[in-house]
């Protein structure tokens, strides 16, 4: 296969909705035509486990694969440099001979592989994805065109098996998102192609956090509204959505979107703010603590709640508010952070 027919093959597959897996599976069959090996692994890395995750495979049995999914495997590649963005490297090009890692000595040779090409896969302009093994059954040197091809595929290689692509999939289905990030299992997070960037979207953004908090409770997708940094905005508040990831492995907690059209059911901010405390579950007394306001005031602003949603009690507010994300949560504590 010529290259540029590799690549137009790739890129293809990265633009797909397919699931991860099915990605990872389409761009193995195109690599066994352009770059033939004995055996072919397509790892993804697992901040949650402190491992990599096998994608995809060719010529491996499942006792192999096992190995490959262990701690072990990804301290070992975190040894051997092939996390970090540099041109394929075989494994006899290492200071370390493979006799002397673990993972050859008591996996790979054993299972009749010499060495091995391998490449770390990169989010364009963001962080390490995973790894790519290309395994030989002999010593014989790799071809500088073997080389030269895997550098040139690698970028889109890391594209079409890249978690973003889903999320990408995901965040069209939010009618009206103007701005976007994933957020990264890391505690980061990384622009979204085709949404525009937003201050409230930053990493250290009170709004961020608490969206993580909200993953961390395990909701898969939540709706609430945010004061806007704009202050011409119609409402004076945002529409944030966030969404949970199902990819395995988890290389990203979710994406959250930014919408600038908020209907806001004719609350005010204060009132949005104390409908966020009793969705927390907030007593009277509590909100009035926590917002340095009067308990009676308190009452008069569920009153005017209940009257706006409609809603006959705060209980039934509280479910209308979740249901409807026409409430501004507040943030979490630090300690629920750490």
């Amino acid at each position: 296969m010529r290259d540029n027919s590799a690549v137009v093959e790739i890129s293809d597959i990265a633009a797909s909705t397919a699931p991860l897996l099915e990605r990872a599976e389409a761009v193995l069959v195109t690599l066994s035509r352009c770059l033939p090996a004995e055996g072919t692994w397509l790892a993804l890395s697992d901040p949650s486990s402190n491992t990599y995750s096998t994608v995809g495979s060719i010529g491996l049995d499942r006792p192999v694969i096992d190995y490959l999914d262990s701690p072990s495997v990804a301290e070992e590649i975190d040894l051997t440099g092939y996390n970090r963005d540099r041109p394929p490297a075989r494994v006899g090009d290492l200071a370390v001979p493979a006799d002397d890692l673990p993972t050859w000595a008591e996996c790979l040779i054993p299972a009749g592989f010499q060495d091995a090409l391998g490449v770390g896969l990169f989010e364009p302009g963001g962080p390490h994805l995973g790894v790519l093994s290309l395994l030989f059954s002999d010593r014989e040197p790799v071809s500088a065109s073997t080389r030269q091809r895997l550098a040139q595929l690698s970028p889109h290689i890391a594209r079409a098996v890249s978690p973003m692509r889903s999320l990408l999939a995901t965040a069209r289905l939010v009618q009206g998102a103007s701005a976007g990030v994933a957020l990264l299992l890391n505690g980061t997070t990384h622009p979204l192609a085709g949404l525009a960037d937003d201050a409230l979207l930053s990493a250290d953004s009170p709004m961020v956090a608490t969206a993580r908090s909200m993953l961390g409770r395990g909701h898969i997708v939540r709706s609430f509204l945010w004061p806007a940094e704009d202050q011409s905005a119609e409402t004076g508040h945002v529409r944030v959505t966030v969404l949970a990831s199902s990819e395995v492995p988890a290389l990203v907690a979710g994406v959250l979107l930014v919408t600038s059209s908020a209907d806001c059911r004719g609350l005010t901010a204060r009132e949005l703010q104390v409908l966020g405390l009793v969705v927390d579950g907030r007593s009277n007394q509590q909100i009035a603590s926590r917002l340095a306001i009067s308990p009676r005031t308190v009452a008069a602003h569920m009153e005017h709640i209940l009257h706006k949603l409609p809603a006959s009690t705060r209980t039934l507010a509280a479910v209308v508010a979740e249901r409807e994300g026409c409430y501004v949560p507040s943030a979490p504590s630090p300690q629920l952070l750490s």
